[in-house]
């Protein structure tokens, strides 16, 4: 019992978390209704959410950002909200034919990203959305997708290597809502398992405090910053 409980509690040495500064970072979420900050136009990367497939119309994308973006510096990612994954042949037309607007505008567009929490249980589905949502995709786009903490401590390995096939990056989330998900630091040693590059997401003010081992993780590509409205 002791030793479980100095365990839990850690070394008085230990440097305590600290709420994350977004102006130390250099990747961004800008989801609609934030504006963005001054510091953007040095970013090196942003993801812009675009729009919304929703539970209640899988045929269409609820566009949340109409204007198309004109943006000479940052890379942009074009994301997409999915509640479902059945899409109708619409949805994908719409999406495509945004992220071809993007470019036309001269935006340096690296891709789309899909943001859909799928259950561990149900990533071999994932995979296999994504895996047709590629085959759809021009092949100097990249694809990427946000990632819950629980797939690289529950999904089996097939499922993992399923989605390495056909991404070329997750962004794990360490947050829900507002805040640091609690007890983050149990799941990152399971990073490993991911066979794809990945970066961090952390939400702007969350608490957050950098594991030894994982800037020498060589799958490990830095962090995004969850930007949020006051």
């Amino acid at each position: 019992m002791a030793l479980l409980l100095l365990a839990a509690c850690g070394s008085r040495d230990d440097p305590a978390p600290e709420p994350v500064d977004a102006r130390q970072y250099d990747s961004f979420f800008l989801w609609s209704g934030v504006a963005p900050p001054d510091y953007l136009s040095d970013a090196e990367s942003v993801y812009l959410l675009w729009g919304e497939l929703r539970m209640d119309d899988p045929e269409h994308v609820v566009a949340l950002r109409r204007e198309v973006p004109r943006n000479p510096g940052p890379e942009l990612w074009l994301v997409v909200r999915a509640e479902r994954l059945d899409w109708g042949e619409p949805a994908y037309a719409e999406l495509l034919a945004q992220a071809e607007r993007w470019r036309v505008a001269g935006n340096p567009l690296a891709g789309v990203q899909v943001d859909f929490d799928s259950a561990t249980l149900r990533l071999g589905s994932y995979a296999r959305f994504l895996r047709d949502l590629r085959g759809r995709m021009p092949d100097d786009l990249k694809l990427s997708a946000t990632g819950l903490m629980d797939w690289t401590t529950g999904a089996a390995d097939d499922d993992l290597a399923a989605l390495a096939e056909v991404l070329d990056e997750v962004v794990v989330q360490t947050y829900q809502g507002r805040s640091t998900v609690p007890g983050y630091e149990a799941y990152l040693p399971s990073l490993e398992r991911l066979e794809v590059p990945y970066k961090v997401g952390l939400v702007e003010g969350g608490e957050w405090q950098e594991p030894d081992w994982l800037p020498g993780d060589p799958e490990f590509r830095g962090y995004v910053v969850f930007l949020l409205a006051p």
